[in-house]
């Protein structure tokens, strides 16, 4: 009778244990599949909102960039009129820098924002990445296209959102969102290991990325302290501190030095 109820006792332990240490909860290191539920905010008043505007400048020498040879993906090679290079630095001819992504980093929290119903286009043609650097808000759509002769694979390597990976073949599209915030994810072709973009995933609509004249714009951003950040891919980030009064139309600058 007594061994019975040392069995049965021994037992009960061995269920017990696993539940009170959290047994169900998700391996560390593995991206939950939804996104932890955020603080309800208020939708901003946008009835002095100013706009916050600048560019980019780069000091210094331009980095030669790598050629990149395609001769193993002909079809992809006629897409380009000549030499393809890397993408990594990108000086305009006025002495301002390409892709590079401006937001709000801080600044909005008491605030909330929809999803656009609108997908952001990323294309694959002649074996690159179009757009390089690109924005999204939580949970927007990325519509992913392959419109070359070759099959790709598409492999973001993100820190704060589920990794994927999966394979197009030509002419395929899919759609592909992100739930958390996140700066930047990078994208790759385990194909073509010179496919390369970056992906800024904000949780409010107050980004962009520099233009062929390293120009930017924040349009209706609701009067208040901010802080705001630029990204680049080799030269890494910078905040500046800014107050924008109601209706106020600001001009900030960043410069990096190569």
């Amino acid at each position: 009778m007594l061994r019975n109820k040392l069995h049965l006792t021994a037992l009960l332990f061995l269920v017990c244990v696993p539940l009170a240490c959290g047994g169900g909860e998700t391996p560390a290191g593995e991206a939950s599949e939804e996104a932890p539920a955020a603080t309800p905010g208020v939708a901003p008043d946008l009835s002095q909102a100013g706009t916050v505007s600048g560019k980019i400048s780069f000091q210094g020498e331009q980095p030669q960039m790598a050629r990149i040879r395609m001769g193993a993906e002909p079809a992809c090679e006629e897409k380009h009129d000549g030499p393809v290079y890397s993408q990594e630095v990108v000086v305009n001819e006025n002495g301002t820098l390409k892709n590079a992504f401006v937001w709000v980093k801080e600044g909005l929290e008491q605030y909330s924002f929809d999803a656009p119903t609108q997908a952001v286009s990323l294309d694959q043609d002649g074996c690159v990445y179009l757009p390089h650097v690109f924005g999204v808000q939580t949970n927007q759509d990325i519509s992913i296209r392959n419109g070359d002769d070759a099959t790709h694979n598409i492999h973001p390597l993100p820190e704060q959102n589920r990794e994927f990976n999966i394979s197009q073949a030509s002419g395929q599209e899919m759609a592909r969102s992100f739930p958390r915030p996140e700066i930047m994810i990078p994208v790759k072709c385990n194909i073509h290991p010179w496919m390369k973009a970056y992906i800024g995933v904000v949780p409010h609509p107050y980004f962009a990325v520099t233009r062929e004249d390293g120009s930017f714009e924040l349009k209706d951003l609701p009067p208040g302290e901010y802080t705001i950040e630029v990204w680049h891919e080799k030269y890494g980030t910078q905040e500046q501190a800014i107050t924008v009064a109601p209706e106020e139309s600001q001009e900030i600058e960043f410069s990096f030095e190569g």
